[in-house]
């Protein structure tokens, strides 16, 4: 083994049983799986109660952690069902939970301030400050966004004491985690909810947009979105010395055989090093599953490198090429061999794909006969979907116990007393008896083969004897039943032992029923005036703005802000920077240069980012939490007003009754937006670098391809996309529009509208003047209903505030 790998730990999904016992059957030190509620991929199988005690049973015995997600936002009408699973896990011996939500980790370590909580890769930790952030509210470990790069883990791991997990190998999210609202405001099926319908991996075609006309471009219906599977067993030396303690593999919902091939191969990887890697590994990892491979943001692949835009799912190995066909067969031209049972793939004119299992084998250089089907051409490539043997072999590695520990025995035998069977592994001794004394042999007696024969009966244990003594005193008897059920209690004993790893202080119910009340109890809040807020991306924009018609303006441009600035602290509004959801450590250098210019101009800041927040919170200004930071119940509002946040602007998948509950409970003022055009995704991923075949993203500010694009989906819907700081934000076809809601949406408790403009460059005048209308009271204007019904007439949207999400 490696020392420098020796505690690097290897972190495997399970989904069920039988992927928990191929990971730790595989090597895995930690597995990390799903309740049946509050986890962030509801549609893998996941685990009951009972599941979730024999897992937790069946891992601590084989020395393994088991860490639970419950990773999803919480609703306030769910907080004390989440904080009640949140008991039961903790009562159980969990080893941690993995949560996104800010609320539900306030609560955690309220009530169980032993609990290890890691912070979800959906909470986007992508800088320094995110981790500290974290590391100040308790959090033991952060997974941190895959969009990380080697450098940057280095800087975290240097200047933070909170363990670092990195994503190792599996499928990737072209967004950056915790900020997808596509599969939410297309469908209802909310990703921060766990139910992603996975948008990134359809069809998309680049439309240019602009004088009024909609253009196709280039890469017409491809899977511009769809990132290739993670793959770094190559490079796990510079990840681990890059300062991470957990390497994680992604695949709850893969299969058990995928768990155990991929979990082998890094196991190996960690305990030989990478060159102990061969190319047979390398191919049976390729075989198991790939969408093409890609090494990731974490070690510098970009563009074509990292997505997979030919096709969106399990591409295979390139196994031959039809070479000729007849009336009745197709033959096929084989670079490999393939065997009985196999799974071959063949693509079709109209583009879709056809799959057979092989009923007989062939080896390389064969012509392999198979059945005619229609659509396939001659020369199309052929490939191996499925290869039987390795899903065999994989099977075959967690049907019985491999992972075995050494233990010590230790019998007294003597005639007319209980035999003491004495166990030892290490770390337990226990001592147990038998149910009979020994009696005198008459004519057949006791020898230390059998005693020994009967003890060494651990095939299904996960243990081995090192060493087994006995003391043996005259001539007796005892049967060998006896004997068997006095090693099962034996070995029953030492499991019950080795089942609890963490020795946390218990929590009586009656405790936790007065800290659950008192968690939740919540001052009323006072009547707060009615007001309206705008949000601009551009000085354009800005030049279409009445500063007399809004009460707090945000900027989300650096150009000219220090006349801006003062141009807006004359009016007597309120003024705040604006910044992303994602902002990197240069980035957070240019906003602190930004606010030291602009010391007496400004009101306060805007964050996104629990690591803009956390580097804001050491200048004297006020902070408005930001739609990235995923507001979406009581005790997270708590939890920003604790960390200096005066306001807050609610989560845009809260429903009117969410809206309700949150606001009600808090003296913060709260804002939701009421117009503007939904940011769906946020990439560090370019489409536009597909066409330009860009590799790194360091001609980003110079690129004319930056703004003016969009992507057309399959129903002929066009998203734009605008690139800013190396990062793409793909908005929403038509713009939220919660004009005749206004009224109803005041009188929920929240205390500000908000109007927002990204993408518009006409109607800016219009829009401002309507919506300051409406938020007060001049309703009667003609022109309000006019402009209303105008927007409204070429589509809009009204979010969740009726329907709610999955």
């Amino acid at each position: 083994m490696n020392k420098k790998n020796r505690n690097t730990e290897l972190l495997a999904p399970v989904g069920n049983m039988e992927s928990l016992y191929a990971a730790i059957q595989n090597g895995a030190d930690a597995v990390y799986l799903g309740g049946k509620l509050f986890s962030a991929r509801q549609s893998a199988p996941n685990f009951d109660y009972e599941e979730l005690k024999a897992a937790i049973t069946y891992a601590h015995i084989r020395n393994v952690k088991v860490y639970v997600t419950v990773n999803i936002l919480i609703a306030d009408s769910e907080m004390k069902d989440a904080l009640n699973y949140v008991k039961f896990l903790y009562e159980n011996d969990i080893d941690g939970i993995i949560v996104q939500d800010l609320g539900l980790a306030y609560g955690i370590k309220d009530i169980f301030p032993e609990l290890h909580l890691h912070g979800s890769t959906q909470m986007t930790v992508i800088n320094r400050e995110g981790a500290l952030f974290l590391e100040k509210l308790g959090f033991n470990r952060v997974v941190l966004g895959r969009e990380v790069s080697l450098k940057e883990i280095k800087s975290i791991s240097s200047t933070t004491h909170i363990e670092l997990e990195e994503f190792v190998h599996g499928a990737l999210c072209v967004c950056y985690s915790g900020q997808c609202l596509m599969s939410s405001i297309i469908g209802g099926r909310s990703g921060n909810r766990g139910r992603c319908a996975q948008p990134c991996r359809m069809p998309y075609t680049i439309m240019k947009i602009g004088n009024g006309s909609i253009q196709e471009i280039k890469m017409e219906g491809k899977y511009l979105l769809s990132p290739k599977d993670l793959n770094t067993i190559d490079y796990l030396d510079k990840i681990i010395n890059s300062g991470v303690a957990s390497l994680k593999v992604e695949g709850r919902m893969k299969r058990p055989e995928y768990v155990a091939v991929i979990i082998e191969k890094y196991r190996k990887a960690l305990d030989y090093g990478v060159k102990s890697i061969t190319d047979q590994d390398r191919e049976d990892i390729l075989e198991i599953f790939n969408r093409g491979f890609t090494k990731g943001y974490v070690l510098g692949d970009f563009g074509k490198n990292f997505i997979s835009y030919d096709r969106p799912d399990n591409r295979g190995v390139l196994i031959g090429k039809v070479a000729k066909w007849d009336k009745m067969y197709m033959y096929i031209k084989l670079f490999d061999k393939v065997e009985k049972g196999d799974g071959l793939e063949f693509q079709l004119d109209s583009g879709r794909y056809v799959g057979i299992i092989v009923n007989f084998s062939k080896d390389r250089e064969e012509l392999l006969r198979i059945k005619r089907i229609k659509g396939v051409k001659k020369k199309s490539e052929v490939y191996k979907t499925s290869d039987f043997m390795l899903i065999g072999k994989a099977r075959e590695s967690f049907q019985e116990e491999r992972k075995k520990f050494p233990i010590n025995m230790n019998l007294n035998i003597s005639v007319g007393d209980k035999i003491k069977l004495s166990i030892d592994d290490g770390k337990y001794k226990v001592d147990v008896y038998s149910d009979g004394v020994v009696q005198r042999a008459e004519n057949i007696s006791l020898t230390t083969d059998k005693v020994v024969n009967q003890m060494d009966r651990l095939q299904n244990t996960p243990y081995y004897i090192k060493d087994i003594k006995m003391n043996f005193e005259g001539q007796g008897f005892f049967p060998m039943g006896g004997l068997n059920k006095l090693r099962r209690d034996g070995i029953q004993e030492l499991n019950e032992k080795r089942e609890l790893l963490n020795f946390r202080s218990e929590i009586t119910d009656e405790e936790y029923g007065e800290k659950l009340e008192k968690l939740m109890s919540f001052n009323k809040p006072k009547s707060k005036k009615q007001r309206m807020s705008v949000r601009v991306s551009s000085i354009d924009q800005f030049k279409h703005i009445n500063l007399n018609k809004l009460d707090r303006i945000y900027i989300g441009f650096s150009e000219d802000i220090e006349d801006i600035f003062k141009e807006i602290k004359k009016s007597g509004k309120e003024g705040f920077l604006y910044t992303d959801k994602i902002v990197g450590e240069e980035g957070l250098k240019d906003l602190g240069k930004n606010i030291e210019l602009l010391q007496g101009l400004i009101d306060g800041v805007s964050v996104s980012n629990i690591g803009t927040l956390k580097y804001v919170q050491k200048y004297n200004i006020d902070i408005h939490g930001d739609i990235g930071l995923n507001v979406f119940n009581s005790l997270t509002a708590k939890l920003l007003k604790d960390s200096g946040v005066k306001s807050i602007t609610l989560s845009p998948e809260l429903d009117i009754k969410g809206i309700d509950e949150i606001c009600r409970r808090s003296s913060l003022d709260f804002e939701l937006s009421v117009y503007g055009y939904y940011p769906l995704m946020v990439l560090k991923h370019c489409p536009m670098a597909l066409i330009k075949k860009c590799d790194n993203d360091k001609s980003c500010s110079n690129c004319r391809f930056k703004r003016g694009y969009g992507l057309k989906d399959r129903k002929g819907k066009i998203f734009q996309m605008i690139r800013n700081n190396k990062v793409t934000e793909i908005y929403n076809t038509v713009p939220l529009m919660l004009s005749e809601e206004v009224g109803g949406i005041f009188k929920s408790g929240v205390n500000m509208i908000r109007v927002d403009f990204t993408v518009e460059k006409e109607n800016i005048s219009r829009i401002q003047d309507a919506f300051f209308s409406i938020s007060k009271n001049l309703t009667d204007k003609e022109d309000v209903l006019h402009t209303i019904a105008d927007l409204k007439r070429n589509g809009i949207t009204k979010g969740h505030l009726h329907r709610g999400i999955l």
